[in-house]
């Protein structure tokens, strides 16, 4: 199984897209779309062999649903894990989409006394000093003060969205109690296997829609409106009919 994923960047979208080579033992290259439509031939040697490396665990999961957790998975697991949550934390999740879903499974998968999900501050403030950990997966605009207000004396707020502004931060919200704001990326090879193995073992894996290829601009007009629960997965035995065959 070939697993691969194109990101727009423009507004942080990201279509993970796979793909099943059924028992050939072939490496033929991978005819796919680019994020522009431009068709593009992708050799398999370039791309991420998951039966290569990856071990038991994952073949518990299904595959559609799993895909997602080589970029939303890894994304909220490292900083997680990076910060030690575990039995005794309380947990926040700014943001309920792609990454925020995954990183409140995570949450409590790690023994995170509770994971609360909001992108309201509003609602909130009455958690004021209350979270050692909050985990921020929002990419537009919003008030990063109210936010650190939550956390308790050390506690940690990790960015893992990435809006296109810088984010007003009050020196004040730091000093007092001793807080830190930090960001995370992504992970490597050996921690996206420790989390493909955590997650198999645990059977977590992202809630998903299935769609063709052809729907792909339907799927990107819903993605502006936020209508998706919570990643759209590309379909890509779809994609036969729309690439003439390689002669």
């Amino acid at each position: 199984m070939i697993v691969g994923s194109s990101a727009a960047a423009l507004i942080g979208m990201q279509f993970v897209v796979m793909t099943l080579i059924a028992n050939s033992g072939r490496r033929p290259p991978l005819a796919t779309l680019s994020a522009f439509g431009t068709p593009t031939m992708v050799h398999v040697g370039g791309a991420l062999t998951v039966s290569a490396i990856m071990s038991a665990p994952w073949r518990s999961l299904a595959t559609a649903a799993t895909a997602p957790l080589l970029c939303g998975g890894i994304t909220t697991y490292s900083p997680l894990r990076h910060w030690r949550i575990g039995e005794g934390n309380r947990v926040g999740i700014v943001g309920l989409g792609g990454l925020g879903h995954l990183g409140a499974k995570l949450a409590r998968a790690f023994g995170a006394d509770d994971a609360v999900v909001s992108s309201d501050p509003d609602a909130m403030r009455k958690h004021a000093g209350s979270f050692d950990f909050i985990l921020d997966t929002v990419s537009g605009e919003h008030d990063i003060d109210a936010y650190l207000n939550l956390l308790r004396r050390d506690g940690n707020l990790t960015l893992v969205g990435a809006p296109a502004k810088p984010l007003a931060v009050s020196s004040f919200g730091l000093i007092g109690g001793r807080k830190s704001l930090s960001g995370s990326n992504i992970g490597g090879i050996a921690e996206t296997q420790e989390m493909l193995d955590f997650c198999g073992a645990r059977n977590i894996a992202a809630d998903v829609e299935i769609i063709p290829i052809q729907r792909v601009n339907e799927a990107f007009e819903r993605l502006l409106r936020s209508d998706v629960k919570y990643r759209f997965v590309i379909d890509i035995a779809s994609l036969r009919s729309e690439v003439a065959p390689e002669r």
